[in-house]
């Protein structure tokens, strides 16, 4: 067999019943999570534009979009996908080479599960076999080194989660995960020097393209069938060699992704819980330092600190804020956290926020380098103006898969990020509805999702 057609076996052999207690209940809570993050997206830049775009070329009304209204199913896991994913604020995975968003993956499965009719366990299923799909090429094949962007291993799990929620037998899940990932190899340059609105929509694109594919399959498109072995195929031009045998792989990998418990870039989590850790303990008033040290792992470095993907400090859009560590851990410092607020153009531009970040100096640590991605650790030093200097040191933060985020704290983000969209009515019913989700039918999710009340 290909190893598109093993990939594929796994896929169409996966059962709600091959979910631990654990990986179910780990689940649930990150699609709590993403529906946190899409309804607090709704008002969006780039989203309200993408929004003005389905409107305008209409298309058949068969999938839900949050917010209200309908769409074709590609164009549905194109919005819904860019809500998860435009606040920067969804889940994360850490593999050694690649880091990415499995979430990313829901807005794909959630359009093809209702549009085959599916409930909860089909969604659920589906999600788990997409987020499997995702961390595993990330352990195994990471290709950021090799110039291209983690969104690429999403083109194999978005279809594969699309296929898997559409019913589509093995062959045809096959030429779904080939299509998608023969035709969606993104450059890294997305994440690299000036930041985009492509930067938050790279992979709800990749998302459309793997439901676009996985819908071709269903009608008996075929794709290459070595997609990945074959000459001038993935491995060849793309991720180089690596083996993985679909045969042994469960539904776990769930359990090891982590939680944002700031609203920033995933590697700058311990940080901002150091440094917010070193202001309450000592009382620190941001207006008398005179200089912040960070010690990190190496990629936290070349991503948010400066290093190989560009400077940090010129920072004046949400999506260059949000991919810089010194911005966000000094607007921590003076605000107290992080949040979609602190992304607000004035509050970007504010004269204490930009002098602050020029005194945050951020330093690669080859220890802590080691210790990654099993560790997420830093080292925090805050020095004032009378020479005074405090520190700390930390292995993680609430929400990395090692302290773990209990599901009342993600409810509890989950009701602040929809409080402008949602009356407390509303958020109870979609709480409720994702706290039993496998006993659920699919219209139990997205009518109270359709009812989100998109600001003017």
């Amino acid at each position: 067999m290909t190893h598109a057609r093993e990939l594929a076996s796994f896929v169409a052999g996966a059962t709600f019943g091959d979910l631990s207690e654990d990986a179910l209940r780990e689940l649930k809570i990150r699609v709590l999570d993403s529906l946190g993050c899409a309804i607090g997206a709704v008002a969006g830049e780039p989203v309200r534009m993408i929004r003005g775009q389905i409107d305008e070329f209409g298309g058949a009304e068969l999938c839900t979009l949050i917010g209200g209204g309908r769409a074709a199913p590609d164009r549905a896991a194109f919005y819904n996908g860019a809500l998860v994913r435009y606040l920067d604020f969804n889940d994360s995975y850490l593999a050694p080479g690649e880091t990415c968003h499995p979430s990313d993956n829901l807005g794909a499965v959630l359009a093809c599960a209702e549009h085959a009719g599916g409930d909860g366990r089909d969604l659920l299923t589906a999600l788990a076999v997409a987020y499997q799909v995702q961390c595993r090429l990330s352990d195994e094949a990471p290709v950021r080194d090799r110039g291209f962007d983690h969104v690429t291993q999403g083109a194999f799990s978005t279809a594969a989660g699309a296929a898997k929620a559409l019913g589509l037998d093995r062959e045809r899940i096959a030429n779904a995960v080939a299509i998608s990932g023969t035709a969606n190899n993104a450059l890294r340059v997305t994440r690299t020097g000036a930041l985009s609105h492509w930067k938050g929509l790279a992979m709800p694109n990749t998302g459309r393209n793997g439901v676009h594919a996985a819908f071709l399959a269903a009608r008996g498109v075929t794709g290459p069938p070595e997609v990945f072995e074959g000459n001038k195929g993935w491995r060849w031009s793309v991720s180089g060699d690596w083996e993985l045998d679909w045969a042994a792989e469960d539904l776990e990998r769930v359990t090891r992704t982590d939680i944002k418990k700031y609203n920033a870039e995933i590697h700058s989590q311990s940080s901002v819980e150091g440094a917010l850790e070193l202001k309450r303990e000592h009382g620190i008033d941001p207006a008398e330092i005179q200089r912040i040290d960070l010690e990190v792992f190496d990629v936290a470095y070349d991503i948010i600190g400066g290093g190989e993907e560009g400077g940090k400090k010129d920072v004046e859009t949400k999506e260059q804020a949000d991919h810089s560590l010194p911005y966000i851990v000094a607007v921590a410092l003076l605000d107290g956290g992080v949040h979609p607020e602190q992304y607000r153009p004035g509050r970007i531009r504010a004269d204490d926020v930009q002098e602050l970040l020029q005194k945050v100096h951020v330093h690669r640590s080859e220890e802590y380098s080691e210790r990654f991605p099993e560790a997420h650790a830093c080292r925090v030093r805050i020095t004032t103006r009378d020479g005074e200097s405090v520190e700390t040191e930390k292995d993680g933060y609430e929400g990395f898969h090692s302290q773990p985020m209990s599901w009342d704290t993600v409810e509890a983000k989950f009701r602040r990020l929809s409080e402008p969209c949602a009356d407390g009515r509303l958020k109870a019913e979609i709480i409720d509805v994702v706290r039993g989700l496998e006993e659920a039918d699919l219209e139990e999710l997205t009518g109270p999702l359709a009812r989100v009340e998109v600001p003017t």
